[in-house]
C-alpha cells in the first residue's frame, strides 16, 4: 500500500514538475496530509494528557520563535517590571534558543524564565498547561487552546496591505487557495480571547482581513496602542549609544534604515519568500559615503540572504537582528517601500522616503493598499536618481513634511504615547 501511494506520488511529481500551479497543487497535498498527521500527534500526546492549567504561567512567541522582539517582547518586559508578576513563570519559544536567550538574559535578567525550542515536546507542553499564551502570528497547526486558557494574539503592524479575508485573489502565498488562506485566518482566530490595535484605522482593518464580525470576535479588539513602540518614547541618549557601539555604527556616520518589505510573487517552493535587492548600494555607496552608513532590515519572511561583503562598514546586514525598534532609534532617515514600519517610525518625526521602484506593478499584480498612497508621511520615488535626490533633500524633510507628520500620526498613531504596554495588561486583566 505504501509503496503503491509512493508510486503515484513519484508520478505526479514528475508530471508537475514544469508547471508551477500543478507543483505547488501538489506540494500543498502533501504539506495537508502532513499537517493533519501532526494534529493528530499533537492533540493525543499534549492536549489529551492531563497537564493542569496553571495561572501563573505565561508563553511567548514573536514571529514563529524566530525572533526576541515586538509586542510579545514589550508585554513581557513590564510584567517582569511589574510585582504584581513576581510569582509568575515566563517561558518563551525560539528556533536559535542559544542566540535568543541570551539576548534575554543580556536585555532583562531574571531567573523566572524558561526558553524552549520551536514545535520540540516542551514547547507543546507549555502551550498546554500555561494559562495564557502571548504571541504576534498565527500558531502553527497542532496547538488547541483549552477552555480555561486566554491567548493574546498582539499582531505585528497597521496593515497598509491587505491581509487575509481583504484578499481578493491576488496577493496570497503561492502554497495556498485564497480559500485555503481564509481558513488559517479563521482558524487561528477562533482560539484568540484578545487582539491588539494601535488605532481605530488599525481596528476597521483587522475586523475585515480576520473576518471578526463574521465569526462574532468583534468585542475581542483592544483598541489601546501598540505596546512595542513604548520604547519609542521611552528610549533614552544611553540606550542609543549602546546600540549604535553594539552594531558598530562609526560615531561621525549618520544612518540611513533601509527596511523594504517582501513580494507576494517570490515565492520559492521549499524555501519561502525571496527578495532582489533592487537598490545600487554601490552607487549609494559613491554618493553618500563619507556621510551616511546604511542598516538593511529585511522583511522577516524573506528566505535568502544578502552578499553584501564588498559594501563593508558602509551596509550592515542586520535582517536577523531580533528588534527593529532598536534600529529606529538609531536611524536619522527610513528609505522603505511597501512595508508597515513607517507606520511605527513616524512616531519619531524624522524624514520618510518611499522608494516604490515597482509602484505600477505592485497597485496593479499585488494585494493593494488599505490608504491612499497620498496619506503617506514622505515623498514617493521610483528611480534611483529620485532616490539620492531625496536623501539629499534629507534634512530639508522634516520642515517640508512638518504638517502632515501631526496630520498623520494623529490617524494612525494617536495612542503611542510610551504607556501602551501599562494599558494592556490592564485591559486583560493578567
Amino acid at each position: 500500500m505504501i509503496a503503491r501511494a509512493a508510486k503515484k506520488l513519484k508520478r505526479e511529481l514528475e508530471k508537475a514538475i514544469k508547471d508551477t500551479a500543478k507543483r505547488n497543487k501538489v506540494f500543498r497535498k502533501i504539506a495537508h496530509s502532513t499537517n493533519r498527521t501532526i494534529l493528530k500527534i499533537c492533540y493525543l500526546f499534549f492536549f489529551r494528557i492531563p497537564y493542569n492549567v496553571q495561572d501563573n504561567v505565561v508563553v511567548f512567541e514573536s514571529f514563529w520563535s524566530k525572533s526576541y522582539s515586538c509586542n510579545p517582547k514589550a508585554l513581557y518586559e513590564d510584567m517582569l517590571k511589574d510585582p504584581q508578576y513576581d510569582s509568575y513563570i515566563f517561558v518563551w519559544s525560539f528556533r536559535n534558543v542559544e542566540r535568543s536567550a541570551a539576548r534575554i538574559r543580556q536585555e532583562s535578567p531574571n531567573d523566572r524564565t524558561i526558553f524552549v525550542k520551536y514545535k520540540s515536546r516542551d514547547y507543546y507542553k507549555y502551550y498546554s498547561k500555561a494559562q495564557y499564551a502571548v504571541r504576534n502570528a498565527r500558531l502553527p497547526e497542532g496547538i488547541t487552546k483549552k477552555r480555561n486558557q486566554v491567548h493574546i494574539q498582539t499582531w505585528h503592524g497597521t496593515p497598509l496591505k491587505r491581509l487575509g479575508h481583504d484578499l481578493q485573489g491576488k496577493g496570497v502565498n503561492p502554497n495556498y487557495t485564497l480559500k485555503e488562506s481564509r481558513d488559517k485566518y479563521d482558524r487561528d482566530i477562533k482560539d484568540c480571547d484578545y487582539m491588539l490595535s494601535a488605532s481605530k484605522f488599525c481596528t476597521e482593518k483587522l475586523i475585515s482581513s480576520f473576518n471578526l464580525k463574521g465569526l462574532a470576535k468583534e468585542n475581542i479588539i483592544i483598541e489601546e496602542g501598540y505596546p512595542r513602540n513604548d520604547f519609542l518614547f521611552n528610549a533614552t541618549n544611553e540606550d542609543v549609544s549602546r546600540i549604535r557601539a553594539e552594531i558598530g555604527i562609526p560615531e561621525d556616520k549618520k544612518v540611513i534604515l533601509y527596511a523594504p518589505t517582501w513580494r507576494d510573487a517570490f515565492h520559492a517552493t521549499g524555501e519561502g519568500y525571496t527578495y532582489d535587492l533592487s537598490i545600487d548600494f554601490e552607487r549609494l555607496q559613491e554618493v553618500f559615503q563619507d556621510e551616511y552608513v546604511i542598516l538593511l532590515r529585511a522583511h522577516y519572511l524573506i528566505a535568502n540572504s544578502f552578499d553584501l561583503e564588498k559594501f563593508k562598514g558602509f551596509v550592515f546586514d542586520l535582517s536577523e537582528y531580533d528588534d527593529i525598534n532598536h534600529l529606529y532609534v538609531v536611524a536619522d532617515l527610513l528609505v522603505t517601500d511597501y512595508s508597515s514600519v513607517f507606520f511605527d517610525y513616524a512616531n519619531l518625526k524624522r524624514p520618510i522616503i518611499f522608494y516604490m521602484y515597482d509602484l505600477k506593478h505592485y497597485e496593479s499584480e499585488a494585494r493593494g493598499f488599505y490608504l491612499s498612497l497620498a496619506e503617506l508621511p514622505g515623498p514617493i520615488v521610483e528611480t534611483e536618481d529620485a532616490l539620492i535626490g531625496a536623501i539629499q533633500a534629507a534634512g530639508e524633510l522634516s520642515d517640508k513634511y512638518e504638517e502632515p507628520y501631526p496630520q498623520f500620526n494623529k490617524k494612525f498613531n494617536y495612542l503611542d504615547d510610551g504607556k501602551a504596554g501599562e494599558r494592556v495588561l490592564q485591559r486583560i486583566g493578567v
